[in-house]
């Protein structure tokens, strides 16, 4: 077992943002509610700047603890009997911070994916993640308000910021159907966008880049 979780060594702040390596992460959940909902699926991609490593990827199912209802089934496609000879999420995490290393963390909503992780971390007597993490909905959001031709259409649609949306808009394909994994893959790709954009508008650094979106 992994005394820690995750890397106690950040990426450097200075760090040009078309340098860094990110984990871009995404997670299937039993349902919203962190007190009784648990993960049942986590999938991860890596970049290193604006290039998405097609071979590193994390994909796992997750026996969740509290079992899933027809509700969250119908959500995230995964039944129970996908999930009952699947490890224990306690068995998952040190795969996870294996993976992730001292990356910067990327995700579309990640605060979510974020506490339900740290939620089992605290339960396993460890720490939270030390990984700077991003939200791709925040940095979105920055890139819209910044964008005056665009502030009377980025008003009218502020209710429409989920993944799939953000997908269409920057004419990113997707399947209907989706896990974990293709969900991070699609975030990695929205991100590799931003990241095209973003030093022509001042965020050049992973400073910068937390200025605009931390999660």
């Amino acid at each position: 077992m992994l005394t820690g979780f995750f890397s106690r060594k950040n990426t450097p702040a200075s760090q040009s943002i078309g340098d860094a390596e990110y984990t871009v992460l995404d997670t299937e959940l039993t349902g919203l509610d962190l007190k009784k909902d648990s993960i049942v699926s986590i999938g991860a991609v890596r970049m290193q700047g604006a290039r998405i490593d097609i071979g590193a990827s994390f994909y796992r199912l997750i026996n969740p603890a509290n079992g899933m209802d027809l509700t969250s089934v119908l959500i995230h496609g995964i039944t129970p009997s996908e999930v009952e000879q699947k490890p224990s999420i306690d068995d998952v995490l040190d795969e996870l911070s294996v993976f992730c290393g001292s990356s910067v963390v990327v995700g579309h909503f990640v605060s979510l994916d974020i506490n339900f992780i740290n939620k089992e971390l605290k339960r396993t007597g460890r720490k939270n993640m030390k990984n700077a993490a991003v939200d791709t909905c925040k940095i979105y959001e920055w890139i819209k308000s910044n964008e005056g031709s665009f502030s009377r259409h980025y008003s009218a649609r502020r209710d429409a910021l989920d993944l799939f949306s953000l997908a269409r808009e920057y004419n990113i394909s997707f399947d209907e159907g989706h896990n974990a994994l293709s969900d991070a893959f699609i975030t990695a790709q929205l991100f590799q966008r931003f990241l095209s954009s973003l030093p022509g508008s001042g965020v050049k650094s992973i400073r910068d880049l937390l200025k605009i979106g931390k999660a």
